[in-house]
């Protein structure tokens, strides 16, 4: 991970944080606008960029990945250690969030597609209560590990999108993801949208700021 993610103060007295991370390829400059637009006046936003590595999917070409991919398909070998290790980083982001005073209840975890499967990942596996976990256009990583090396309570809320036209993390992986979830975790919430493809939309935006609400309302 880069030393320096973006990140967009709250703009009243912040009473919790929200961390995104950005798709294979992108930067925390990706989403930090886009999150901040559908976060409340007292959310922190916190967009940190991903290493840059030779990705195995792409050829070798190196690009801001979390970890390497080897390829999209649902059954082959995964970059095991890789996912381990940026999770390991994404944990240290929220330990460094409760160390500044914000409870692990008041911090929301949130991706987009290589992104949103290290949320999950990060946000199933951490040790204490987060906020929720926002998880768009993706899958779980390591799914064999699972329920086993859940560490989160079952009522953690999920949000999960995905867009019917996706042909790069096909629909049918976020609907399997959700199905496979709601085996072991008790709240989950699963939107398609018509028409969308590998990126998001008003109609997505408008869900995952009431989302946003609901987990981190403002604190009179």
């Amino acid at each position: 991970m880069e030393p320096n993610p973006v990140i967009i103060a709250a703009t009243a007295k912040q009473t919790a944080s929200l961390i995104f991370l950005h798709g294979l390829g992108d930067t925390g400059h990706g989403w930090a606008s886009t999150i901040a637009a559908i976060r409340g006046p007292h959310v922190k936003v916190i967009c940190p960029t991903a290493s840059t590595m030779p990705v195995t999917l792409n050829g070798g070409f190196r690009m801001p990945s979390w970890f390497d991919l080897r390829t999209l398909d649902a059954t082959a070998p995964e970059d095991e250690e890789g996912i381990v290790n940026a999770t390991t980083l994404i944990h240290r982001l929220i330990s460094d969030e409760v160390k500044s005073g914000i409870p692990a209840a008041r911090i929301l975890l949130g991706g987009f597609s290589q992104g949103g499967a290290l949320a999950l990942h990060a946000a199933l596996t951490y040790p204490e209560p987060l906020a929720g976990v926002m998880s768009l256009s993706c899958w779980l990583p390591r799914h064999a590990h699972f329920p086993e090396s859940v560490k989160a309570p079952k009522e953690m809320p999920i949000f999960q999108a995905h867009g019917d036209c996706d042909p790069v993390v096909p629909c049918k992986w976020g609907q399997m993801t959700a199905s496979f979830l709601k085996t072991f975790m008790k709240n989950i919430e699963f939107n398609t949208y018509q028409g969308l493809s590998h990126s998001s939309s008003d109609a997505e935006l408008k869900d995952m700021k009431a989302f946003i609400e609901k987990t981190l309302p403002s604190v009179k």
